[in-house]
């Protein structure tokens, strides 16, 4: 099945980060990026956020639980490659 898209937003306030959002691996190497670009892994030293603080509220939440995914909706396709295989 293809990758759904996630909606993004902090557990606990719901703000959304923006693209020019951004955030510093510290203590470790202190690279800047949008963390949500790779998931929470620094690419200056590829350490791997568990926990992700929010830029609005300042509080941590588990990387993970900050992407949401809605379930599709009546007529929506879903692509799953081995389906058409099968036929």
């Amino acid at each position: 099945m293809g990758e759904r898209k996630a909606d993004i937003w902090c557990p606990r306030c719901k703000w959304r980060p923006r693209p020019e959002s951004r955030w510093m691996c510290t203590p470790s190497c202190g690279t800047v990026w949008h963390t949500f670009w790779t998931r929470g892994v620094c690419p200056g030293c590829a350490v791997k956020w568990p926990h992700t603080q929010c830029l609005a509220c300042h509080e941590f939440s588990p990387h993970e639980a900050w992407y949401h995914y809605r379930d599709p909706q009546p007529g929506e396709e879903v692509s799953d490659p081995a389906s058409l295989e099968a036929e």
